[in-house]
């Protein structure tokens, strides 16, 4: 009897629900707010992140599950849960993460920051002259632009928008037409700054004394219904579903039917309201029945709506002992002169932030003013603004290059900055399409053709993360060059199949989705696990950000059954249950968290010694293996493939920063911390 008993559980038993997976990484995030190791702005720029985390869980996340639970309310999950009974332990889960995120706000962090002298003043604290002050920011700064909305049959409940700071006051008395209006909206305009910072001049102020827009509202919202009297000034926020309802098939220009489309984002169906913790039942049930939202719906805050406002703070105070110590990546000696004649040697490696993301740059830059350099390919996910490769591209195009860009339109919340440079691209006469119907273009790639004495060459860089030199500093990723024939003519057979309508070619080495990666992947956890049944040594080690394709995880299933060892980094979602007797015994899942963003997907196999060390821009997620087009490229010089696989063995070993996912779905930290942290010991090697 082959069948392994894997397959004869139940989904619950099987998967882990990436929902819920989700919500846990978060958790671990918030997590770092409380870690007296780490400095404490930084640890309040944790609270911040967990909250711009949740905020985008609920946009997407939680509204695709809403629609689901209205359009086919019986589908089950791989997990084997219905969308409604999801929704009620996501609802449970996240109740739970947003007290503790005030929590630790109020209770931590705000004592923490005041004994550093940086000060949230309440109002109640408010000495005369700072409430002097205030009021008259209030008056000159404030007033003008609020626009206070009383309720009536004239004057409907407004559209609020996405996110957008609101009020909700209670009145009595009548208004100058003799009115009688029990409750009005305030909307803060998003022009308006969230905190606002005491000049030290204003007696009783202290050198980081901050007040929030909503306490400054609070206390003088009287003034904006003269003759009336405000019993009440509540602070709310409306989350609404932000994932883009596009249809490529039908689309005539998808450019422009994205812009239609963009502008309807901030007016989505509604799924969260979060209001302030002292507001009254009454008010909140108003609120709840105007925006069509049940009770599991409503977030209680007890501080800012949106703590992600707090990410500011850091930036306004000059205190470096409060921050992580600022760091230089390192520029490697060998990419520091004539790149093409460096990588026309051998390959190159860069491990982002600790190497300097600069090359990459230059590598373009190089390409737009070398007279023999014929035409420039690359694929634009996410670059940032005023983007240094943009600016490349654009030099290059004006230089008479031929040059290529695969811009992906709808990289989510990147849309309208990609929108523009597309736009820019085409002014100087670039060649831009935005990739294939159905398929977003997730692939890292940059081909550069050149024209040399021996005839045409090609010069590759391939990479994990996004052509985005900012985030280049923040999250880790691996990047490739390469002038190897067969990968550069691959990369080129891609950009091929991109650009026009032409069949799939068949590819030397990449793997590439839609088409070959899954397979891939598939056919070398199945060698592993013949290795392992005829006694040899067999293993394998996947880095990535999500594992939540079935298939795969099954797979890693009868690998760790036939004795394959079997190691998994992941970063944020994970469906694969460890550690479960006859099933996941020597899995073991580990999620490291810390100063930067871990990003780079890679993939070990151990294949009777002779290691092969994949690097890929996928995740093993449906939506990477089959819905992208993703490419995933080997690592064949040797001493890069051992400085990858010495990076590997620097993680598994990591207790400090590391926690590891239990058979229950939850995520402990190891019982002994030793030793530095593997993103210190990589900084400390620049």
């Amino acid at each position: 009897m082959k069948n392994p008993p894997a397959l004869e559980l139940t989904p619950a038993e099987l998967f882990l629900n990436r929902e819920l997976s989700l919500l846990e990484f978060n958790r671990r995030v918030l997590a770092q707010a409380l870690d007296e190791t780490v400095p404490l702005l930084e640890r309040l720029k944790f609270l911040c992140i967990s909250s711009s985390n949740l905020d985008e869980f609920f946009e997407i996340r939680v509204a695709g599950l809403q629609q689901m639970a209205e359009i086919n309310p019986a589908q089950r999950g791989s997990d084997g849960q219905t969308p409604g009974e999801l929704l009620t332990a996501i609802g449970t889960r996240a109740h739970g993460l947003v007290e503790e995120q005030y929590r630790v706000f109020n209770e931590v962090l705000i004592p923490a920051l005041e004994k550093e002298k940086i000060r949230f003043v309440r109002r109640s604290e408010w000495t005369a002259e700072q409430d002097a002050w205030l009021r008259s920011y209030f008056q000159n700064e404030l007033a003008p632009v609020l626009s206070p909305i009383g309720l009536d049959p004239a004057h409907p409940f407004p559209r609020i928008l996405n996110k957008s700071l609101n009020f909700i006051v209670s009145l009595s008395g009548k208004d100058a037409f003799g009115r009688s209006t029990p409750y009005a909206i305030v909307q803060a305009p998003r022009a308006l700054p969230r905190l606002i910072q005491l000049p030290k001049t204003v007696e009783g102020s202290g050198p980081h004394d901050f007040v929030f827009l909503s306490s400054v509202i609070h206390a003088y919202v009287d003034e904006l219904f003269p003759g009336m009297e405000a019993s009440g000034c509540f602070q709310f926020r409306v989350t609404r579903n932000s994932d883009l309802a596009l249809d490529e098939a039908e689309a005539d220009d998808l450019l422009e039917e994205l812009e239609d489309v963009l502008a309807q984002r901030q007016w989505g169906d509604t799924v969260r309201l979060e209001v302030a913790h002292n507001c009254p039942e009454q008010l909140v049930n108003y609120l709840a029945e105007e925006m069509q939202l049940q009770a599991v719906d409503i977030y209680s805050c007890n501080g800012p709506v949106n703590l992600m406002r707090l990410m500011q703070v850091p930036d306004l105070i000059d205190r470096p002992e409060l921050k992580y110590p600022a760091f230089v990546p390192r520029t490697p000696k060998s990419l520091g002169g004539d790149l093409f004649a460096t990588i026309r040697q051998k390959d190159q490696l860069l491990h982002h932030p600790y190497d300097s993301f600069t090359p990459v740059v230059e590598f373009l830059r190089q390409a737009a003013r070398d007279p023999n350099v014929l035409a420039i390919k690359q694929t634009l996910y996410r670059t940032g603004t005023k983007s240094a490769i943009v600016e490349a591209l654009i030099e290059a195009a004006r230089n008479g290059k031929e040059v290529t860009a695969v811009v992906e339109l709808r990289a989510r919340f990147d849309e309208e900055a990609n929108i523009d440079l597309a736009e820019q691209l085409q002014d100087v006469g670039a060649h831009v399409v935005y990739g294939v119907v159905g398929y977003k273009t997730h692939a890292k790639m940059c081909l550069i053709v050149r024209r040399e004495d021996t005839g045409l060459k090609h010069y590759a860089h391939l990479g994990t993360g996004n052509y985005h030199p900012r985030t280049a500093r923040m999250y880790t990723d691996y990047g490739l060059f390469t002038a190897d024939k067969q990968i550069c003519q691959d990369v080129h057979a891609v950009f091929l199949q991109l650009t026009s309508l032409g069949k799939v070619t068949k590819l030397h080495k990449l793997l590439q989705s839609p088409f070959t990666m899954a397979k891939g992947f598939h056919s070398r956890i199945d060698r592993e696990i013949e290795n392992a049944k005829k006694g040899k040594p067999a293993r394998v080690v996947a880095k990535m950000n999500s594992l939540v394709e079935p298939e795969i995880i099954q797979a890693l299933y009868r690998a760790s059954e036939a004795g394959v060892k079997v190691d998994c980094i992941v970063r944020g979602m994970c469906s694969l249950r460890p550690g479960v007797k006859g099933m996941s015994d020597n899995i073991v899942v580990r999620s490291l968290i810390g100063r930067f963003l871990e990003h780079h997907r890679v993939f070990s196999f151990h294949n009777d010694g002779a290691d092969e060390v994949w690097l890929s821009s996928a995740d093993w997620m449906e939506r990477n293996l089959f819905r992208r087009v993703e490419v995933a490229f080997p690592v064949e010089d040797k001493k890069i493939r051992a400085r990858i696989l010495e990076d590997l063995n620097g993680y598994l070993a990591d207790t400090a920063q590391t926690w590891i996912l239990q058979a229950d779905g939850n995520y402990l930290r190891p019982e002994k911390i030793e030793g530095k942290a593997v993103q210190q010991r990589f900084m400390d090697e620049t």
